[in-house]
């Protein structure tokens, strides 16, 4: 019998609702044992035509940390500005966990990804799809491990390859944030901020075409 035992698929969708994209952390560092864990956790995701096109830089020296912090300032702020009416609301949304995370790891698809034909011939997205399933991945194991896991994707691609020497084709997908928390989000923090709602599952769910939507 394949089904897992009923505490581990209760363990598993537990991960998956509790899951949160956090952005206040605790100084502490992380298990060097852990991360391991955690990065093994992203290598195990699935790839189209078995690419792997994920790479992880770890970020170690602080002053390269404040130079990342710096770049994501600076976009946070144009984005505010492209926002309009909602410039003052996105502002008050404070991102300082690249400073206070105990770890931080730069996502990105590796150079050479013209090579892989397989599955992405009509849809070469598909590479930036596998390394999106591959941070999810990590993102669940860090909720299962009690560690919070932020996603920061405010900043300029072009600069943030160029500071950390990043082969041409290669491109960087997330900054990620990892450490100890407080506490968990009871919401994602966005919902809890009233910046946005989650929608209803069955608003999004078609049958056999798309819907005529007036």
């Amino acid at each position: 019998m394949s089904r897992y035992p009923q505490a581990d698929i209760d363990a598993v969708y537990r991960a998956i609702r509790e899951r949160r994209d956090m952005r206040h952390f605790k100084p502490d560092p992380v298990d060097p044992d852990t991360l391991q864990r955690l990065l093994a956790a992203a290598h195990c995701a699935p790839s189209v035509g078995f690419m792997q096109p994920w790479r992880f830089i770890r970020i170690r020296d602080m002053d390269l940390r404040h130079r990342l912090h710096a770049l994501v300032e600076e976009e946070r702020i144009q984005t505010a500005r492209a926002l309009g009416e909602r410039e003052e609301e996105f502002m008050k949304l404070k991102v300082e966990g690249l400073r206070e995370c105990g770890e931080v790891l730069v996502a990105a698809l590796m150079d050479g990804r013209e090579r892989h034909v397989f599955g992405r011939r009509t849809l070469p997205e598909m590479d930036l799809a596998s390394v999106a399933c591959a941070i999810q991945n990590m993102w669940l194991a860090a909720r299962a491990e009690g560690l919070g896991l932020g996603w920061v994707s405010i900043f300029d691609p072009a600069k943030l390859a160029s500071l950390l020497a990043m082969p041409a084709g290669a491109r960087p997908v997330a900054i990620l944030c990892i450490g100890h928390v407080e506490a968990f989000y009871q919401k994602p923090m966005l919902e809890q901020e009233n910046w946005a709602r989650r929608q209803n599952l069955a608003d999004l769910v078609y049958q056999d075409r798309w819907p005529d939507i007036e």
